[in-house]
Order: structure tokens, then sequence, then C-alpha cells
């Protein structure tokens, strides 16, 4: 088995694979800063919490937008197996192409989702990623990067409001059962649930309408919100919430040079 880490700014999501088959799955905030033996002892007890042991994981794979916390994670990813430790960057020797002005700059969420859309869909897709930021990410069916659009995310566009208003009570983002809101909070949910949806949406539409081919591009929703925005959004083609840690997997399986394993075909799920 190995374990996965995506590192994104408001959270790390961990994956235990057992070759291509996701077995488990954890997340944990990412903005307390913590040394390698606190990650250790953390990954440590969530594995044993679900019935896992560290006796059977040859390796892990990283792929991370916060710098600050690869090092302490890989030191203790270290500790946990004596396999590789594959860290996945814009360097990383991928079966993808970036065809961008400034492929360097390409966060490693973008690359990795890019290898599991062209492994498992073998389509051009848009891959719209709900983390703190609401990634698309525009892919062509032979792993072709071609660029792609960052907005504000869900909890950020939220978060914002909340600070910049002085009347405004913090609130859960959660779809209220009106678009008329009869309370304040209910007012805040529509306004940020309803208005983001119709922004994917409307940026989607848009990304469709600038495509350089002829064939229509998948839409896959993958992140923390998609199973969230699943019922809001029009334009969703799959729901795919772990998407990027198949990818990780299928990124060390590339990289480590361990025996590949067909990649599993994600069960339909809109």
């Amino acid at each position: 088995m190995i374990l996965v880490f995506d590192v994104g700014n408001t959270e790390i999501t961990i994956g235990l694979f057992a070759d291509a088959e996701l077995r488990g799955h954890w997340r944990i905030v990412s903005g307390v800063q913590r040394s390698a033996d606190e990650f250790r002892v953390l990954v440590n007890g969530l594995l044993t919490v679900d019935s896992f042991g560290t006796d059977d994981i040859r390796g892990a794979a990283i792929g991370s937008v916060v710098p600050g916390v690869t090092e302490a994670l890989a030191a203790a990813c270290a500790r946990i197996t004596r396999g590789p430790i594959v860290r996945v960057d814009a360097s990383a020797a991928l079966p993808i192409r970036l065809d961008v002005d400034e492929p360097l700059t390409v966060g490693a969420d973008r690359l990795i989702n890019t290898l599991a859309a062209t492994r498992l869909f073998a389509s051009d897709a848009i891959v719209v990623d709900l983390g703190t930021a609401t990634t698309f990410d525009c892919i062509t069916a032979d792993g072709v990067f071609i660029g792609g659009v960052i907005a504000p995310g869900v909890q950020a566009a939220l978060d914002a409001l909340i600070r910049r208003t002085s009347k405004l009570p913090a609130t859960e983002l959660v779809v209220p059962p009106h678009v008329i809101g009869r309370r304040t909070e209910d007012c805040i949910r529509a306004g940020v649930m309803f208005g983001q949806a119709d922004a994917i949406d409307g940026i989607v539409r848009r990304i469709k309408a600038s495509w350089p081919g002829r064939q229509t591009p998948l839409v896959i929703a993958t992140g923390g919100l998609a199973e969230t925005f699943r019922a809001l959004c029009e334009e969703f083609d799959r729901v795919e919430p772990h998407l990027t840690l198949h990818g990780l997997q299928m990124a060390f399986v590339h990289l480590a040079g361990t025996a590949p394993t067909k990649p599993k075909r994600l069960r339909k799920s809109v």
C-alpha cells in the first residue's frame, strides 16, 4: 500500500491505496505548523483508528502547493515507510505536457488532475477543482494541459463577505432551502452558494465556447466541495471528489518505477 498527500492551502487530503484501489481517506487542516514528528504521530493515529497499520506501506507521494508543509511531511513519510517518497511538481517527469507560457508555475494539484483525467477518461476535459481557490483545468485527451482559470474559492468568497461587513454573522457553507432568504444567514448562503454555482457554470460555458478542438470537453468536478455543488451546477458531467488522490497514486507508480497497475475506472457518479 502507499500513502498519498494532496496538500492545499486549507486542507491536506490523505489517501491510502492498495494498488489502484482507494482504501481510506482523511482530511486535516494545513494552516497549522507541524513538525515531522507531529505529522508522523497524526498519520499513524489516523491509520490506526481505521484499523490500518504501517507495516505494509511501501511508499508515499506528495503533491503540495504549500512549500512550508512539504519538508516536514516528507520527513514524516520517511519515518513511516522505507519505500520511495515521490514529490510531484512541475519538474516531475510525468507523461503529460504543459502547453502554457510559464510551465514551472503550474500548481501540483493541476498537474495531478491532468494526469488523472487523461488516464481515467481519455477525453478532452475541464476539471473544476473546488478548494481554497476554484480552478478550471483545461486538458486534452492526449495529456496536454493547455491552461485554465483560477477564481476565488467558495469559502474565500464567504470569508471576504463576513470580514468586510460589520453586522453579517458567520455562516456555514450549506445550501439554503430557497433562493429568497427569510433570515440573514439564509440570505448569505443563497448569495454565496447560488452565486458561486452560477459563476462556475458560466465560466465552464465560456471555456467550452473557446475550446480549441471539435470535441466537447467532459466536465469533471473534484475537491472538497464537489459533492456540495453536485446539485447546483448544471455543467458537471461527473463528480469525482478524489480525482487528485487517484492522480497521485498514478504519479507514484510512474515516478517511483514500481510495477504499473491498470488505472481503475471510476464508477460514474453523475
